[in-house]
């Protein structure tokens, strides 16, 4: 059985548009994932820790039969491919990074393991994943929270800007 996921991909290291997009294009090879979109690239400012560079954010959607657990292994995966080193002690956690991948959804399901939190926990709180992921998917629900339209709303989305 297929399960609707959700990703959220960012960076603000190097060049951080190409890695991105390169990161979004690995994962369309990817073949334990079926039906992969991206939305568009957008610069936002960093959240939680603000004294670093801006952001390149965006989502991809795909279908996959992949358990949770495995797809965060797919995306811990592409990460290290991309140069991404985390700190053991989680310091890194909001800092600089070249590539960052979450597992924003995966279909309605709420689940909750040491290694992995989804829906990601932060979701609602944080406009520059909730304006991509309205983007490929307007009508969104985030499991025990709502329509992620109304998330965004009551969020400041000010300086999520989308990339030409």
């Amino acid at each position: 059985m297929s399960t609707a996921i959700h990703i959220g991909l960012g960076a603000n290291l190097g060049d951080a548009a190409a890695t991105v997009r390169d990161a979004a294009c690995r994962l369309a090879r990817e073949p334990v994932l079926d039906g992969v979109r991206c939305s568009r690239l957008y610069r936002t400012p960093a959240w939680g820790l603000t004294e670093q560079p801006d952001f390149v954010n965006a989502v991809v959607a795909a279908q996959t039969t992949l358990e949770a657990p495995a797809v965060l292994e797919l995306l811990l995966r592409l990460e290290r491919a991309f140069g991404r080193r985390r700190a053991d002690d989680g310091r890194d956690r909001w800092g600089p990074r070249t590539l960052d991948l979450d597992l924003l959804l995966y279909g309605d399901a709420r689940i909750e393991l040491p290694q992995l939190t989804v829906p990601h926990p932060h979701l609602h709180v944080r406009a520059f994943a909730l304006v991509p992921l309205l983007e490929l998917d307007p009508d969104a629900v985030i499991p025990g929270v709502g329509r992620a339209a109304d998330a965004l709303a009551r969020v400041d989305g000010d300086g999520v800007e989308a990339l030409g």
